[in-house]
């Protein structure tokens, strides 16, 4: 007799006749054999993401995404990711919706589990943005593609024209849809003398959001305020960091010289797209205050957008370093001293815990992830939200305390450290299978 213990009752398996035939009586007395219940292996699904950015652009959206796709992958889900054909590869012959292979980082491997299928539409670059690129309505060619081979749910990063067509075509297919709320487009209007855009944009995105099953937004500040504005199915997931890539121990006085930096000089630095909507004439006036204050200091900025020239005239003090990525950026980040973050816009701002995984002293404004991960005296600083005067003070009194700023860097590498990305995927995991069963 076989025995079978499931979930702490033993369950009695009958042997097959004649299967005790010629045993030994001891090997008959021992036939009495537990089975453990092992649990089943986690469902691999077929999930389609569609962004209108992916690496080798530059931005958080971008640079997340590619993490989160890599994480499913890593987890045996075939990935099929739908983006814009990139200004890199627009003599490329393909053909739009032809599939090709990832880049030179990822699995080329077209027979493994874990082998994604890209698919490359048209689209055309963004002003201001020349080196990005908005997708163009593509609805027919999705629901063709998705007709033939059908993903198990849709998930959309961003909500342009390409996401606005990969929602109409789930909905038409009766597919589940998952979305990320990734960026504050309706504030960005305020930044750019449109600010009557704000309302329209606002209930765009609303019903976008509100016609997919969940939507992903990484902070509960974010939930509330935009449960606040009408939106529907919200999700809180963080976001996470590569504490190996972004370390303390990439610190590099070479580089530090090159910036004319001793090392009793503070050197105060910001990551991010170089445009309005980031507030950096705040990040101006703080550096200017300390070099008041007499302190050795220098400021740089890593990034590039529509207002480097702006900021080059306002600041010429400055140290422009351009768009930097990989270990490269994670050697600016941990060649530095104090990470000031005055952008008022983010729905996260993954540059919030690179820095803190790099052993910087961080000053932000409390909202976003700043808020999220900021204990105030312990790992960082925090300025009431568009208070820039106290934005100003405690950039300051940071860069003349260097001893204190150094205390809050060791933390702040702490507290980074647990911010797993693998939790992260395990959690949309579970988002995705909720969606899925809401169909």
């Amino acid at each position: 007799m076989l025995t079978r213990k499931r979930h702490g009752r033993v369950i009695e398996l009958s042997k097959p006749p004649g299967s005790m035939a010629g045993m030994s009586a001891t090997a008959a007395a021992t036939a009495n054999i537990l089975v453990e219940d092992f649990a089943p292996a986690r469902r691999s699904l077929r999930i389609a993401v569609v962004t209108e950015t992916y690496p080798p652009e530059i931005n958080g959206v971008a640079v997340t995404l590619a993490r989160l796709v890599d994480g499913l992958r890593a987890r045996n889900h075939e990935l099929q990711l739908v983006r814009p054909r990139q200004p890199s590869e627009a003599a490329a012959a393909h053909q739009p919706c032809q599939p090709c292979q990832p880049d030179a980082g990822g699995d080329s491997d077209a027979s493994s589990p874990t082998a994604m299928d890209e698919v490359l539409m048209r689209g055309l670059p963004i002003p201001r943005y020349p080196q990005l690129t908005l997708g163009l309505p593509s609805k027919k060619a999705l629901l063709a593609r998705w007709t033939l081979r059908r993903p198990d749910i849709v998930h959309i990063a961003t909500e342009g024209p390409l996401g606005w067509s990969a929602l109409q075509a789930a909905r038409q297919l009766k597919l589940p849809v998952s979305s990320d709320f990734r960026t504050n487009f309706h504030d960005y209007s305020r930044h750019y003398g449109v600010g009557w855009l704000h309302k329209p944009i606002l209930g765009y995105l609303r019903k976008f959001h509100n016609q997919t099953q969940h939507t992903m937004v990484p902070t509960e500040a974010l939930r509330q305020q935009l449960a606040g504005f009408g939106f529907q199915n919200l999700c809180v997931l963080a976001r996470g960091v590569d504490t190996e890539r972004f370390h303390p121990r990439r610190r590099d006085r070479a580089l530090r010289a090159s910036w004319g930096a001793g090392d009793d000089t503070r050197v105060l630095l910001c990551v991010g797209r170089l445009a309005r909507e980031k507030n950096l004439l705040q990040l101006v006036a703080a550096f200017e205050a300390i070099q008041q204050a007499g302190i050795d200091a220098k400021l740089v900025l890593v990034g590039d957008g529509p207002a480097r020239a702006e900021l080059q005239r306002r600041c010429p003090q400055a140290l422009f370093a351009g768009t930097r990525s990989g270990v490269e950026l994670a050697t600016h980040y941990a060649s530095a001293d104090l990470f000031l973050f005055p952008s008022l816009t983010e729905t996260f701002g993954n540059v919030t815990p690179e820095a803190m995984a790099s052993g910087l002293a961080l000053l932000a404004y409390d909202y976003a992830a700043a808020a999220q991960l900021v204990r105030p005296g312990e790992n960082g600083l925090l300025a009431p939200k568009g208070d820039g005067t106290s934005f100003v003070r405690q950039a300051v009194a940071l860069a003349a305390d260097p001893v204190r700023a150094r205390g809050l860097g060791l933390r702040a590498r702490q507290t980074a450290t647990t911010q797993d990305w693998e939790r992260l995927i395990e959690q949309v995991e579970q988002v995705m299978m909720s969606a899925m069963a809401r169909v």
